[in-house]
């Protein structure tokens, strides 16, 4: 293995070489090349040995989880899952034969020496030992248990396991999951879906019919092999039974002496579950064998002499239910068995009832009615006429009485009872039913049932069960009318005694009938294509059978008879079918209801009416039970109306209502009765609150897609209800409403179902109306409810829902269910009033000339924002209850979540919670800055406060309750998606929060840490929670197949964004993140510990590192953006870890460690504009925008996305290896800095091994090929007069349209012309719909384009820094230097001269890349020879220089540009000064490159010379001297000349003048700046006045009088000039000494001879006489009062020549003379 194979690189750590058990260190040692080796202390090799091992069952459950995959028909690849079949199917032809723990294995085992595949091993005692006690516990082959013992070594850490019980796990493990694919295959191959009803067709079924056959053992048609094969696993079955009994005994005795072995306990707990599983599949697999014939009339003999002897009703009686089904069925079928063998097997069975002694007699029972149904078929079609040959002297009549008999017997014997409970076991009611539930129970009396501790049976094995169910159902309604007929008749006789007994007795009555109407309800509910037989043929059996059922029905039977319909109307075709059903009219007659009709909606309604009257006008007691006296003898058959019955009516009303558009239309419009009213009134106080909860859920119901009318119509008749509908008597007697609606919340709170029931209703009502355009302007209520009583809103319906519900009532609850059932509905509430508040229409109102007020369809936006129930909830969240009943919903153990199902109360109601914390979290300042502050000014009376007025913020109670964040973590390892998601968004949240991140004091001594980071070290639960995110990061190839949708790939991203959010939150504080990725946090620091799941190679971090190397970016044809959105969050992590402070040298260190940049560098892909990005290339998107007038898919879809992670991912490596090699400077580390030199060179070296090309830096400019073209929005109507500014929202620092904020503006604006008729028609306005799609398509085109302008810089300005550093760290000979500059040179030149067009971003960086280059030139060398190469060089010399002269007066010119061009034509002129001779090419070349920029080019610079900012002045000034220097050479006039029309010498010595002033007025900062900008002033004049002309130009500027004015030689050289400086002094000789340069050079140059100058130069010295005395002292230190530290002998020449140039002693001599002459005789 290659030290880069993926394998082996990221598992650096992971080899471990010993390995621990839970109490002592067993050792087993590798071959060596004798085979055998001895001694020694551990398994070296063992990592390579076990790896085939973990890939058989790492590669079963990939397996496993294609053919799941396929059976949900979301496979993408079939090949590849057949190939994976076929090479395992000897595997499951072997699977059922375990070879036991026998004496040949276990000698030599003994012996020492063991072979494990290919290698030979000598094993130690404890390893014998250990593997002995495997064996003794699966009752398995020693030598393979040897194997599984070792192939745990790698997998026990992980598990946090002792690797005996991690050897057992795995035994078990690896038989569940080939029982559960051969389940899948047998489930592909067997099942017929129903093309008809839309069922899709598996793909490849042939292929797994052949699979099956071959392990079966089928031969053609000799099912011989298959018969053995159902055998062998109805024996498994029973060694199952026998080793769980084995379980039990020991467990009990364990408990029995009380010595209890946690891991004992824990591994004898898994078998029992996996065990359970294992015989669950093999019921199933035998099943789905009798679908194709693989089964024997002798097979269901045995299976019922197996049956005879289950003597418990446990899940294990349960597994044989489908099997017993499934076989009675197909013997039953004359085309499996010949009538004399069915007829004997018939006899048999029927013979068994009295002879055999059966433990389960209600089994025995139910396995008679499964037979009788089904062989009933045989004689149904017979013509008793022509009755065939064979069923010659049978009496067909009298079998058929003796077959009903045998039924209703059995049925007296239970077997409905077992039928019904069985159902009920294995498909419990996850939602609190108790309607449901307490039919059941009623019906079931004493029947047995599941203890509710026992194992769940797995998702399918329901199906299979309601699969038989179904089928026995209709061959039971098919094959046995009469005896449905008898059931009926005789109940209904049995009922009449009853009644005129005057004794009715519940205990008495016998309700087969009902129990198998509930049966059918399980056995549809659930399977609406099943559910669709009752309804396709209107003349056959299962629609006639529903019709005689509804007729004449006692109450009982309605109830189930209204079950049943509720399960057989699921799905919208089934239940407008239902619904279609019960508009057949139903008799009535008058006074009393008789019940001699079908049941129909007519006869509902006249129920629920006669109910209604009665309760406002009582004639007689209400009887809320089944069955009260009759008051005289003609009413023996009438009931009076029962709770039951009424309920059944409103749960069935409320089920089609929502399942079925049409049936809720025509029950809220039809021209019956008013049902809103009707089901009001029956939420009287008079009623029992389970009836009321009915009513409240079918009003709720009646909503589902509700219209604006309805909702308000239903708002305005709950209001009234509340006022005076209630409380019957009480409204009799006219007591003030207040009261009234006081008892209503008191008595609504008391009762669980209509509390529950309510607030669903409440949430129904505030839910968005259908027509919704997503701007959410719109009251969920009547503006003025409840006005003419109270303040309007509803208000007291959240105070009620919130305050009494979900704070009060749903922490009494001790039932977990019912709890969660009511957090549940209280939850969904609050989301709904909090995500349905549009903070947004106050931000349009304020910054935007929309008239929100006008346009919304609230009567104000003030009114919006106060009437709204977002504030009231809010307000409510901050009380301190309610936030007690949010964090206890959102606080479940992890295994009960694991377990529970995620359409449970428990998950739903737990994801809620944790959503709502999210909108909290994100809509605080919305309520806390707005809201509360417009509801408190705009309140005309005072209003109850609720909220905790001490937490300031959420993040205040989140410190309250620090164990949410622990929670969060550990759901993100539950198997539920969308919990998982949400838990990692608030986790995102909560992490990025500042008040959380930086909030003190943490666990134990750790004081000053983050509490979130102490409370999840507290119990090591980060590395519980970072295991489980490195399990979602794990790359998966089979996810990659799926693509974007695959739920490993969205978790993923999430998990990203989770960590991403937290870094960038706070990069050098301790996070989340980082206790997560694998770091020790300390308060203001992390480390690395031992022995962490960092220092193993096992922690995120490395699961991350792993995922931005080996995740593809590309299908192979096209680099595709879900792909590379992925790669690039990974490497976004590990740029955020290494720019750190924190992490950097720690993050930095293991990435060198695991050689990232030399992995990475041969991975680097080159690109141009063909390159298909989502299948399209760059110059295609063009294109197509140049067609499509703007548009381009190109940039609309994934294509921009995936060039932009493209430049992302580029411009991360750049800055990695930037990074690193400036790492291998510091460090000095020059071997690794030679590699890098080398990588970039285009040579990747691995030590040891071939060197791999790769492409060079120069290679990787490919990017700047790729251009973005702009596309900014056309202006129209919709965002004419508007900011749209202010729809931006800024992502990772760029500023983007946030297209939903766009997308309300839109409407806002068409609201606003359909509101002032603007419109001329409805066309106009479906055009301004479109227009208004249109234009939303080119903000998100604007966006995108943004992104990759951006992350173009980015990576240009990586390339830039990668090169410039490549300069200063690499080791480059002079040579080889100069060589990779020119390289360069060539390579940016066009670019760089391109960019001055219209690119200043690629100017700045490819000017400041040249001018780095230049200055490492050494013009000196040899490569500027004259020879070819030097040609070459000089040549790019000459072009960048024309170039940077270029780019000087260019279009796109900025300061910041000019100043690295001025730097870059400096160091040209200067380096190629020496060879720049007088009259040289070279220098003539120069300076006409030079004159061919024009005038326009000097004006530029000295512009830039004089008014210029910061250092681009002196940059000017450097090379206009150069420009003299090069001119004064050549005896060219230019410059000067050029200067002078410019008129710019002129205004540099005026500018003299101003020095003092300047520096005295400077401010400290400013006075380098100042020096500097003199210094290179004056020495351009000095340039400039070597020259007679130049000194002439000088002079005449007027020279001599603006260094008088300076007054900078006058003042006091002791004191200096005063401004803010430390060395003023000695800056201030300085200035002198420049000054003095350019007076001496101008004197010079003019000549002794030019008396004006001469007398000029005088009249400077005499006027300065002082100062010049005063520095020659002090230059030999006489007088001066400050030693300034400085050399004054320069001055001191300057001054000197001066003097003798101009002869000043003589002529102050002579002047002397003079003087004295004239006063001889004074």
């Amino acid at each position: 293995m290659s030290w880069h194979d993926k394998d082996c690189f990221w598992t650096r750590h992971s080899r471990r070489l010993c390995f621990d058990d839970a109490t002592n260190t067993t050792a087993l040692s590798p071959p060596q090349p004798s085979r055998l080796r001895s001694g020694a202390p551990c398994a070296v090799q063992s990592y390579d040995i076990t790896m085939s091992e973990i890939d058989s069952l790492e590669g079963l459950q990939g397996l496993h989880r294609d053919l799941r995959a396929l059976t949900e028909l979301k496979l993408p690849v079939l090949q590849r899952l057949v190939e994976e079949l076929d090479a395992r199917l000897n595997e499951f032809s072997a699977l059922l034969d375990k070879p036991g723990s026998n004496e040949k294995s276990r000698q030599e085992l003994k012996s020492g020496k063991i072979k494990v595949g290919d290698e030979e091993y000598q094993v130690n005692d404890e390893f014998q030992q250990r593997t002995l006690e495997i064996a003794e516990a699966l009752d398995l082959d020693e030598l393979q248990c040897a194997a599984l013992f070792l192939a745990a070594q790698k997998e026990a850490p992980e598990l946090d396991r002792s690797q005996s019980m991690t050897a057992v796990i795995r035994f078990h493990r690896r038989r569940e999951f080939l029982l559960s694919c051969l389940h899948l295959i047998m489930k592909i191959a067997f099942e017929n879906p129903d093309l008809e009803a839309g069922e899709a067709e598996i793909e490849g079924q042939e292929i797994f019919k052949r699979a099956i056959n071959f392990i079966v053992g089928v031969q053609g048609t000799n099912f011989a092999g298959a018969y053995r094969y159902w055998e062998k696993c109805l024996k498994s079955m029973g060694e199952i039974e026998k080793w769980l009994q084995r379980i039990s005994d020991q467990l009990q005795t364990a408990q029995v002496i009380g010595r209890r072995e946690p891991e004992l306990e824990e591994v004898m707990n898994f078998q029992k579950s996996s065990l359970t599983r294992q015989h669950e599949y093999l019921s199933t697999i035998c099943t789905y064998m009798a679908k194709p014939g693989y089964v024997d009339v002798s097979h269901l003999k045995s299976l019922l002499e197996k049956t005879k002897t289950l003597d418990r009703h446990d899940i294990i009686t349960i597994h044989y239910v489908p099997m017993v089904m499934g076989l009675a069925a197909w013997a039953a079928m004359e085309t499996n068995t010949d009538l004399k063998t069915v007829r004997e097997l018939h006899q048999s069975i029927m013979a068994s009832r009295e002879n055999d002694s059966w433990a389960l007699r209600n089994f025995h029972a139910a396995i008679i009615v499964w037979w009788l149904a089904e062989y009933s078929g045989r004689y149904i079609d017979v013509d008793k006429d022509h009755v065939p040959s064979d069923m010659q002297g049978v009496d067909l009549v009298k079998e058929a009485e003796a077959r009903s008999l045998a039924f209703i017997k059995a049925l007296d014997d239970g077997g409905f009872h077992f039928i019904l409970s069985v159902s009920q076991d294995i498909r419990p009611t996850r939602w609190y039913d108790p309607a449901k539930t307490g039919m059941v129970s009623y019906l079931l009396q004493d029947s047995s049932i599941l203890p509710s501790d026992f194992i769940q049976p797995e998702e399918f094995f329901p199906s299979v069960v309601m699969e038989q169910l179904q089928s026995w159902v209709e061959a039971f309604v098919t094959n046995m009318p009469d005896t449905l007929r008898k059931l009926k008749v005789e109940e209904d006789e049995q009922r009449k005694r009853l009644h005129s007994s005057f004794q009715p007795s519940d205990g008495e009555l016998v309700l087969h009938l009902e129990r198998f109407l509930v049966i059918i309800a399980y056995a549809y509910d659930g399977f609406p294509n099943a559910a669709e037989e009752f309804w396709n043929d209107r003349d056959g059996n299962l629609y006639g059978f529903l019709q005689w059922a509804a007729k004449r029905q006692p109450t009982p039977r309605i109830a189930a008879f209204c079950e049943m319909l509720r399960s057989l109307s699921a799905g919208e075709g089934n239940a407008e079918s239902a619904h279609n059903f019960l508009t057949e009219e139903g008799a009535s007659a008058s006074g009393k209801i008789r019940r001699t009709s079908s049941l129909s909606y007519t006869h509902i309604f006249n129920e629920l009416m006669e109910f209604v009257n009665n309760i406002k006008e009582p004639k007689k007691p209400i009887q809320t039970g089944l069955y009260a006296p009759p008051q005289n003898p003609a009413d023996q058959i009438v009931e009076p109306e029962s709770a039951m019955m009424l309920e059944s009516y409103l749960r069935l009303i409320a089920h089609l209502a929502r399942q079925s558009p049409v049936a809720r239309r025509w029950l809220l419009e039809g021209d019956h009765f008013n049902l809103i009213a009707i089901f009001l009134g029956l939420c009287v106080d008079k009623v029992e609150s389970r009836l009321r909860a009915s009513a409240f859920d079918a009003i709720n119901a009646l909503l589902t897609d509700k219209s604006v009318q309805l909702g308000g119509f239903v708002w305005e008749a709950v209001d009234s209800w509340t006022v005076q509908g209630f409380n019957t008597a009480a409204k009799q007697a006219n007591m003030p409403s207040s009261m009234l609606r006081h008892d209503v919340w008191e008595t609504l709170a008391t009762g669980y179902d209509e509390s529950v029931a309510f607030t669903g209703l409440v949430q129904a009502l505030v839910e968005p109306f259908s027509d919704d355009q997503g701007l959410n302007d719109t009251l969920p209520f009547p503006e003025n409810l409840g006005s003419s009583y109270r303040m309007p809103g509803i208000e007291s319906y959240i105070d009620f829902v919130l305050g009494h519900v979900f704070a009060k009532k749903s922490i009494e609850i001790q039932d977990p269910l019912q709890a969660n059932v009511m957090r549940w509905n209280c939850l969904r509430l609050v989301a709904t009033c909090l995500s349905t508040f549009n903070e947004d229409l106050v931000i349009f109102a304020n910054k935007s000339n929309i008239p929100v007020d006008a346009v919304i369809d609230s009567s104000s936006l003030a009114a919006y924002v106060k009437l709204h129930p977002f504030g009231r909830v809010m307000e409510w969240l901050f009380n301190d209850n309610v936030l007690k009943a949010l964090f206890a919903t959102a606080h479940h153990e992890v295994d009960v979540v694991d377990n529970a199902t995620s359409e449970s109360p428990l998950v739903l109601s737990l994801l809620l919670s944790i959503e709502v914390m999210d909108l909290i979290m994100k809509l605080q300042s919305t309520y806390l800055d707005i809201v509360r502050p417009v509801i408190k000014m705009q309140s005309t009376i005072q209003r109850s406060t609720v909220s905790n007025t001490a937490l300031a913020s959420f993040e205040d109670a989140i410190l309250n309750n620090l164990q949410i964040i622990v929670d969060l973590g550990l759901y993100c390892g539950t198997g539920h998606e969308a919990l998982t998601l949400a838990s990692l968004r608030l986790l995102q949240k909560l992490a990025s929060s500042r008040k959380l991140v930086v909030s003190p004091a943490g666990f134990g001594q750790r004081s000053g840490r983050s509490k979130i980071v102490g409370i999840l070290e507290k119990d090591k639960e980060s590395e519980r929670i970072a295991r489980s995110l490195v399990n979602i990061m794990q790359l998966d190839d089979k996810e990659i197949e799926i693509g974007p949708e695959a739920p490993g790939y969205v978790l993923k991203l999430q998990v990203l964004d989770f960590l991403g959010s937290c870094l960038t939150a706070a990069s050098t504080k301790p996070t989340i993140a980082h206790i997560l990725l694998g770091f020790s946090c300390e308060s203001t620091s992390v480390h690395i510990t031992d022995d962490s799941l960092w220092s193993n190679g096992q922690s995120l971090f490395h699961s991350i590192l792993s995922l931005s190397v080996f995740y593809p970016d590309n299908n192979g044809e096209s680099i595709l953006s879900w792909m590379s959105t992925l790669k690039t969050r990974c490497w976004d992590i590990l740029q955020k870890l290494w720019r750190s402070p924190l992490t950097n040298t720690l993050v930095m260190e293991e990435l060198r460690h695991n050689e990232l940049l030399f992995i990475q560098t041969p991975r680097l892909q080159l690109v141009d504009g063909n390159t298909p990005w989502d299948g399209m290339s760059l110059f295609q998107g063009i294109e197509e925008q140049q067609l499509r007038q703007g548009l381009s898919d190109f940039f609309c879809g994934g294509s921009a996305t995936a060039l932009q992670n493209f430049f992302q991912q580029r411009a991360m490596f750049f800055d990695y290896e930037s990074r690193e090699l400036r790492a291998t400077v510091k460090g000095g580390m020059p071997t690794l800095r030679s590699r890098i030199q080398s990588a970039l060179l285009g040579v990747t070296v691995f030590p040891g091994e071939d060197q791999v090309p790769n492409p060079n830096i120069f290679d990787l400019f490919d990017f700047i090929e790729l251009p973005i073209p702009e596309n900014p929005v056309p202006d129209c109507w919709l965002t004419e007069g508007v900011n749209m500014d202010l729809c931006k929202e800024e992502t990772d620092g760029i500023p983007l349209y946030e297209l939903s904020l766009v997308e309300q503006v839109f409407v806002l604006r068409i609201k606003e012309k359909r509101k002032t008729n603007a419109f001329a028609d409805e066309q106009e306005e479906l055009v301004a719909l479109q227009l208004a799609q249109e234009v939303l398509i080119r903000f998100a085109d604007q966006n995108r384009r943004t992104l990759l302008m951006h992350y173009h810089k980015e990576v240009l300005r990586s390339w830039v820094q990668l090169l410039v550093i490549a300069l200063q760290s690499c080791d480059f000979d002079v040579g080889a230097r100069t060589s990779f500059v020119l390289q360069t040179l060539q390579t940016i030149l066009p670019k760089l001269e391109m960019s001055y067009d219209n690119d200043i971003f690629a100017a700045l960086q490819l000017s400041a890349l040249a001018e780095a280059l230049i200055q490492k030139i050494d013009f000196s060398s040899s490569a500027f020879e004259k020879t070819m190469t030097g040609d070459f060089a000089n040549d790019r010399l000459s072009q960048l220089f024309r170039t940077a002269l270029k780019g000087i007066y260019s279009p796109v010119s900025t300061i910041e540009l000019r100043e690295f061009l001025y730097q870059t034509c400096f160091r040209y002129i200067q380096g190629t000064f020496e060879k720049a001779t007088k009259g040289s090419p070279l220098g003539r070349h120069t300076l006409n490159t030079v004159k061919n920029c024009g005038n326009h080019l000097l004006e530029v610079v000295c512009d830039d010379a004089y008014s210029g900012e910061g250092t681009c002045k002196v940059s000017a000034l450097l090379l206009l001297d150069a420009f003299v220097s090069m001119a004064i050479r050549q005896d060219s006039k230019y410059v000067l000349e050029a200067l002078v029309g410019l008129n710019f010498i002129g205004v540099l010595v005026d500018h003299i003048k101003q020095i003092p002033q300047e520096l005295q007025g400077a401010a400290s900062s400013q006075v380098t700046a100042f020096l500097s900008y003199y210094d290179a002033s004056l020495a351009l004049l000095n340039r400039i006045c070597q020259t007679r002309v130049g000194a002439a130009h000088v002079l005449n500027a007027g020279l001599f009088q603006a260094v008088r004015e300076s007054r900078i030689f006058s003042v006091d050289p002791d004191i200096g000039l005063e401004f803010d400086n430390p060395d003023a002094l000695k800056k201030y000789f300085e200035l002198m000494l420049s000054v003095l340069r350019v007076i001496n050079s101008a004197v010079i140059s003019r000549g002794q001879k030019n008396e004006q100058t001469v007398y000029q130069a005088r009249e400077f010295l005499k006027e300065n006489r002082h100062s010049m005395v005063a520095v020659f002292k002090r230059s030999v230190n006489v007088g001066g009062t400050q030693d300034i530290g400085v050399d004054l002998s320069n001055l001191v020449d300057c001054f000197t020549l001066l003097v003798e140039v101009t002869g000043f002693l003589e002529y102050e001599d002579q002047t002397a003379l003079k003087s004295s002459r004239a006063n001889f005789f004074s």
